[in-house]
């Protein structure tokens, strides 16, 4: 098979012509012959035992074209495309233009390329590096929520309900005069002020006394999940059964041995204070490399195939389905309890696989403008932890990994690292864009 034409017909698509002598057709379509031979059966012959030349007189001439075509385009395509000046980013569309016995076979693949993208100015981008201050407050909250978690609910029975009570009732709803389902609930604990029922249910209860009987007079919103109660007025028949409410300890030396590992109050405050600033910095570091990156992405305006975000798309997807099914759920059943098709699914990933795709753009071009090698040694210090977790040799590793796609990601990931050293830490960050998903 020789490539007769190239022929770049759009942005990233690229028409290539092949020719297939006499030849390697004869020889392509006796290999069709031979592997559906097994399978041929004609009337007055036993199965396997049909020739060549009586299948094609009975069947037609073509019978084993298309499988012989394929067979050519499948082993010698990919061959022929080797050297060629662009790289592939989805399987070519292949169409046969000829066929015949004594010409052999020409046909036609479009395949569309990676884009060559531009990308300028990416060293000195302007990304703001901040650390935010950590305060006594911030301390003093961190204190707080310890306190918060080791309250014990206290019973109280000299007053009446107050908001911030936990609220225990027998309630029972009526819409015109009728109970309605799932209207009813016995000794049931309601948080007042948390907006856990419809609009105006707990501020009713506030100012009741336990054991006393009372209603309660509600509109259901307009928008309510149940359609049929939406807009609807319902009287809820309750009983006051408790009140309890949170009791805060007091914040001491014997507090904080009770409850935390450390001796002292301060000690604790000291060790929290540390936890609020590595967790500043971590922030810090996140929003600065957010914001590279969406400046990265900003710079890519080449036209890009709408393929690449599809495979990116279907990345995802698979990624998705495989952490459900560490879960036990499968994606049917997620989509089911979402209310989405798969196509829904599919689409509320496409902003992530468009950002992903162009930063992985930007990143591969810089890592070529700036020639950016991986040495050996860096592959393979980079391999020791998967060749450890694994309990084989980095060589195995190798062998079984696609490594061609993983030294570009070390080149990739040197990049990145390129543009982040030569950022313009001084200032605010430059353009505004949408941020950068984690996959």
């Amino acid at each position: 098979m020789s490539l007769k034409s190239t022929n770049k017909t759009d942005v990233n698509t690229v028409e290539l012509v092949f020719e297939v002598t006499a030849e390697e057709f004869e020889q392509a379509v006796e290999r069709a012959y031979q592997k559906a031979r097994k399978n041929i059966s004609l009337p007055g012959f036993r199965k396997g035992k049909v020739s060549r030349k009586m299948a094609e007189a009975r069947m037609g001439e073509g019978v084993f074209y298309e499988d012989a075509l394929n067979q050519l385009i499948n082993a010698e395509l990919p061959e022929a495309l080797v050297g060629a000046d662009f790289e592939l980013v989805d399987t070519p569309q292949v169409t046969a233009e000829k066929v015949s016995k004594t010409e052999g076979a020409q046909f036609k693949a479009i395949c569309i390329t990676k884009p060559d993208v531009q990308i300028t100015d990416y060293k000195g981008i302007k990304a703001a590096k901040t650390v935010k201050e950590v305060t006594d407050a911030d301390v003093n909250s961190q204190v707080e929520i310890l306190r918060q978690r080791n309250a014990r609910l206290v019973s109280v029975d000299d007053r009446a309900a107050q908001l911030g009570d936990e609220a225990n009732i027998n309630f029972e709803g009526f819409i015109d005069g009728v109970a309605f389902e799932g209207g009813k609930g016995e000794n049931f604990p309601l948080r007042l002020g948390s907006g856990q029922f419809i609009p105006g249910f707990e501020d009713q209860v506030v100012g009741k006394n336990i054991n006393e009987e009372f209603d309660i007079t509600v509109t259901f919103p307009e928008n309510y999940q149940m359609e049929e109660y939406a807009g609807k007025e319902a009287v809820f028949k309750c009983k006051l059964n408790g009140i309890t409410v949170e009791e805060l300890p007091e914040v001491d030396d014997e507090f904080i041995q009770d409850s935390t590992e450390f001796e002292t109050l301060d000690a604790y405050k000291e060790d929290a204070r540390k936890n609020l600033e590595n967790n500043a910095v971590r922030e810090a570091d996140i929003a600065f490399d957010n914001a590279i990156m969406d400046a990265l992405i900003a710079k890519v305006d080449t036209p890009i195939p709408n393929c690449m975000y599809e495979h990116r798309i279907d990345e995802l997807v698979r990624n998705f389905e495989q952490v459900l099914s560490q879960q036990g759920m499968s994606i049917e059943l997620y989509l089911q309890y979402t209310g989405m098709d798969m196509n829904d699914f599919r689409e509320t990933n496409r902003n992530r696989a468009e950002s992903e795709v162009k930063l992985r753009l930007a990143l591969e071009k810089i890592a070529d403008l700036e020639n950016i090698q991986v040495s050996d040694d860096e592959i393979n210090e980079s391999l020791k932890p998967i060749a450890e977790a694994n309990k084989m040799p980095v060589d195995e590793v190798k062998r079984r990994l696609p490594m061609a796609d993983y030294v570009t990601d070390l080149r990739v990931t040197k990049a990145l690292e390129l543009v982040k050293a030569n950022a313009d830490t001084s200032g605010e960050s430059g353009e505004e864009t949408a941020p950068v998903e984690e996959a």
